[in-house]
């Protein structure tokens, strides 16, 4: 007899794919292996989401599965919790992070309760999905980076991948969790790069930073798109025999605090990237912790190198405003010269 994991593993598919096409791909094979799976938002369907990351996928699973929604972010937000507390496993589009605000009086006042409301009887197994970050030349309400509002909600998981296997085993994962999930898709990179992704069903681990480039010199801490930058910053510092350990923290909450730490014990130094606004972002954060858990172990002050605390400029001025792989290196360079 053949097992349903031997099913999987047979029907494993190498595939060349963008980061928005292993998201497509982490829903279709969400909805081929668990029938309570449901995606839901404005356009999903017949048209396939505004950058496609839903296409085709009405053609191959019936409309019950994957339903377009009313022009309401409220009602997108509102409707998953009521599936999930009741066994189904929603994966809510929003279409672009400068629409979401109405989700988060959703996020706080129910879906993160749930389970402590309810003492355990009931969870609330939903994604909310969103693209996210500037670098599209999009207006500012479509160019948001507000990640670090959602770490402040108790009860929720706050996932952004980097590429594409991270998006297809990070996606895969945030669908299986028992609780919710906002699910961050950097769009600047969607369609930036190709990567094998082997579609097996195999998820990442939530609530683990990944190290991409192992060093000794510096440590440069980012996530979503940021991560072009902080590698490129990395391969420049190595022209100048400055060997940087890259960390792409992938899931902000839960933070794995303890791969960061490691890190920064090694090397004495950290640099930390991010596209959102410096004030009160992400990055403070880990700045924060490292300064309380890992003191004595900095050779030099902690770097931030973020967006500024402005609105998203407008195109022609939008590269001013996005981190770029210089100002990385350039804060790198900074703190290696502290002594």
């Amino acid at each position: 007899m053949t097992t349903s994991s031997e099913s999987t593993q047979a029907a494993a598919q190498a595939v060349e794919c963008t980061l928005v096409e292993g998201v497509n791909l982490a829903l279709a094979r969400a909805l081929q292996d668990d029938p309570t799976v449901v995606i839901l938002g404005e356009d999903v369907g017949i048209d396939g989401g505004v950058f496609r990351a839903t296409q085709s996928l009405i053609g191959r699973f019936d409309e019950s599965r994957v339903r377009d929604t009313p022009l309401s972010e409220a009602l997108i937000g509102g409707l998953p919790i009521g599936l999930a507390a009741m066994g189904l496993r929603p994966v809510a589009e929003i279409q672009f992070m400068g629409f979401i605000y109405p989700v988060i009086d959703q996020l706080v006042n129910h879906a993160s309760r749930m389970r402590t409301r309810t003492r355990g009887r009931l969870s609330c197994p939903l994604v909310i999905r969103a693209p996210y970050g500037g670098g599209v030349h999009a207006p500012e309400h479509h160019s948001e980076s507000m990640e670090a509002m959602f770490t402040h909600i108790p009860g929720i998981r706050v996932v952004i991948p980097s590429s594409p296997a991270k998006a297809y085993g990070l996606l895969l994962a945030a669908i299986r969790d028992p609780d919710p999930v906002v699910f961050l898709e950097p769009k600047r990179i969607y369609r930036a790069v190709r990567e094998t992704v082997v579609d097996d069903g195999r998820a990442l681990a939530l609530d683990h930073c990944f190290v991409t480039r192992e060093g000794s010199d510096v440590t440069l801490i980012g996530w979503g798109a940021a991560l072009s930058e902080v590698m490129d910053a990395a391969e420049t510092l190595a022209t100048d025999g400055v060997e940087a350990e890259v960390i792409d923290v992938a899931t902000l909450k839960l933070l794995d605090f303890e791969t960061i730490a490691a890190s920064v014990e090694k090397t004495g130094r950290c640099v930390i990237v991010h596209e959102a606004p410096v004030s009160g972002g992400f990055g403070a954060e880990i700045a924060a912790r490292l300064a309380g858990a890992g003191l004595v172990n900095l050779l030099a002050p902690i770097e931030r190198v973020a967006g500024w605390d402005t609105i998203m400029p407008l195109p022609r001025l939008e590269d001013r405003y996005m981190p770029s792989a210089g100002r990385v290196v350039a804060a790198a360079r900074r703190v290696m010269e502290y002594s």
